[in-house]
């Protein structure tokens, strides 16, 4: 097979931290402080996981679109943290909205025009991986943040 045709993330305990909760949770507005530091109104810290950056180098060096799959009640948000963070631009498709991750790929595969099995997903919660994974995305679960091994694990249901 080789390697995915779209490599799809998770926002929420995927991709980043927003103080233990869920960035619709957190208290907005959101706000960029010194050294790259995002936090919220109440001073809560909104950061990437510790690899994120250089995952996304990989992909973006590998040419492999990204994209987003997140259920969120605050999709502005979502986006507005994702500018913040410096990585908004990293993601060809950007599926943000409250529902069922069903209808997040249906629109990503729509948008893309390739297959399920050519997608490959990152999520936390079980329910959304087995979900997806039930419309033959390949799928990784994942605890306490995206990592490298992680990424590197999914990469390899393409071998």
């Amino acid at each position: 097979m080789g390697q995915p045709k779209l490599v799809v993330f998770d926002l929420d305990f995927t991709l980043w931290d927003c103080g233990g909760l869920w960035v619709d949770c957190a208290d907005f507005p959101f706000q960029g402080g010194e050294n790259g530091r995002v936090t919220d109104s109440s001073g809560r810290p909104l950061r990437l996981y510790d690899e994120v950056p250089l995952i996304l180098k990989q992909l973006e060096a590998e040419g492999i679109p990204m994209g987003l799959a997140s259920r969120t009640s605050q999709p502005s948000w979502a986006r507005d943290l994702l500018k913040l963070l410096g990585i908004s631009e990293c993601f060809e498709y950007q599926e943000i909205f409250p529902g069922s991750k069903v209808a997040h790929f249906e629109n990503l595969a729509a948008a893309s025009d390739l297959h399920y099995s050519e997608m490959l997903f990152f999520d936390d919660e079980h329910r959304n991986v087995h979900e997806v994974g039930r419309m033959g995305v390949h799928c990784v679960e994942v605890n306490s943040g995206i990592s490298m091994d992680v990424f590197e694990s999914g990469l390899d249901l393409f071998l």
